[in-house]
């Protein structure tokens, strides 16, 4: 016994030896086997500092110092910023949409409510009711199966994760293809160009819903560029903010500012109100397939403005006064503006970036011209409204047919025919009114 012990003890001190004899740090030959189990955990090597190291700073690469500005949050607006916005409806109006929001366990960083559900439109059956007198909207639950639906947008941060929740929590929202496909599935559909996803005829609160599901950094980078000016344009008419957020706030007044710059371009010295309106409405249907197919009414811009005007005079007032050369007094309907080249070249020089380049491409800057003369001379150009109709045509148009096309396959066969029913009756109605006039 006593031989056996002596030999396990020999044993286990060689294999010490031959362990520290393998390894690169230096050690006393006072060290035991309980110094063995006392040393920390092993560290990376250190960072090489000469040239001759750059071998293991690949293995071991030096981590990059978090810089906390980058990932500061954008602080609160002024209150008063943007208040253009902030459209009025009616207390059961607001308590309605918002109720429908908050049924959504997934995270939502800015919601809003449009369309004519919302605010109503000349030649619909509409659950929207508006003041003359006050300007508030009332939205009432509709018993007539043909009334408008409620339309929302909602931004979120991670599609992703909000399809995966929402998927759980309301199932019956998703085609079957898309539940067995999941989450993955219906965001990398989301994402294909203009970067929405929609679940339509959805029943909530006693009504029938629409939403679109899109991101944050998709909707600011198209209300700031008009990369496709499919969520820009539906932002340029009137809406019902739900959830706000800094962010969408400030560019979407950007936005809208361009919108106003677009008009003021295609107009002339003298022009209405309505005349404004129609031209900043009109602008996301320009191009737009299902304006030319049976899918939807002829005379919608002007259903929108004629029962709207109140709300389009709140959200772009503000903005008009501010811009140089335009005069446009409260009290009147009038206005007027400075047409020559040098004002023009103002606003012309500040539309979004996107336009601006099917412009250049339409009538390229000349060789070694200086800037502000190039602009001067492109803000001369007598077919100027022309050549702008022409290029936000050539935004809307691609973006458009292929959200189209994304429609049939989110809503599936059955959703997407009777949604594409009640669009061609709408198209029905109006042109036979518009033959009727």
């Amino acid at each position: 016994m006593l031989s056996a012990a002596r030999s396990s003890h020999r044993l286990s001190t060689n294999s010490y030896l031959i362990a520290r004899c393998l390894t690169t740090e230096s050690s006393s030959s006072s060290s035991s086997s309980s110094d063995l189990q006392n040393l920390p955990p092993p560290q990376h090597p250190s960072f090489p500092t000469s040239s001759k190291s750059k071998s293991r700073s690949s293995l071991y690469p030096r981590p990059r110092r978090a810089d906390p500005s980058q990932y500061r949050a954008l602080p609160d607006l002024p209150s008063t910023f943007g208040r253009n916005q902030l459209l009025t409806v009616s207390s059961s109006t607001r308590a309605l949409l918002e109720s429908i929001v908050a049924q959504f366990d997934a995270p939502i960083r800015y919601a809003f409510a449009y369309g004519s559900g919302v605010f109503e439109q000349d030649g619909y059956g509409s659950s929207a009711m508006t003041s003359p007198t006050t300007g508030v909207t009332t939205v009432t639950k509709p018993t007539d199966p043909n009334a408008p639906m409620l339309d929302f947008m909602f931004a979120v941060t991670h599609p992703a994760h909000f399809h995966s929740i929402n998927l759980h929590q309301h199932p019956s929202h998703y085609t079957f293809h898309s539940r067995m496909l999941g989450s993955d599935y219906v965001s990398a559909v989301q994402a294909i160009n203009p970067g929405v996803w929609f679940n339509t005829l959805v029943p909530m609160n006693g009504v029938t819903i629409k939403y679109g599901v899109t991101t944050v950094d998709n909707l600011c980078s198209d209300l700031l560029n008009w990369n496709t000016l499919y969520l820009a344009g539906r932002m340029h008419k009137p809406l019902r903010i739900i959830k706000d957020d800094a962010r969408v706030r400030l560019t979407q007044q950007v936005n809208l500012t361009s919108a106003v710059r677009a008009a003021l371009l295609t107009l002339p010295d003298n022009f209405s109100e309505t005349e404004l309106f129609e031209r900043i409405a009109r602008i996301s249907y320009i191009g737009d397939p299902r304006m030319v197919l049976p899918a939807e009414d002829r005379g919608k811009v002007g259903n929108i403005v004629r029962r709207q005007g109140p709300q389009f005079k709140e959200l772009y007032h503000r903005l008009v006064v501010g811009l140089p050369g335009v005069h446009w007094p409260a009290h009147l309907q009038d206005i007027q503006q400075d047409i020559s080249p040098q004002a023009r070249s103002l606003h012309l020089r500040k539309l979004p970036v996107n336009l601006i380049f099917h412009l250049k491409q339409r009538y390229g800057l000349q060789t070694k011209e200086e800037e502000n003369a190039y602009w001067v001379r492109l803000a001369g150009e007598p077919k100027l409204p022309e050549m702008l109709n022409q290029g936000m045509t050539n935004i809307v148009r691609w973006p458009a047919t292929v959200q189209t096309m994304k429609g049939i396959i989110s809503a599936g066969l059955g959703k997407g025919f009777k949604y594409g029913s009640a669009k061609v009756g709408k198209w029905w109605k109006g042109s036979t009114k518009s033959n009727a006039s």
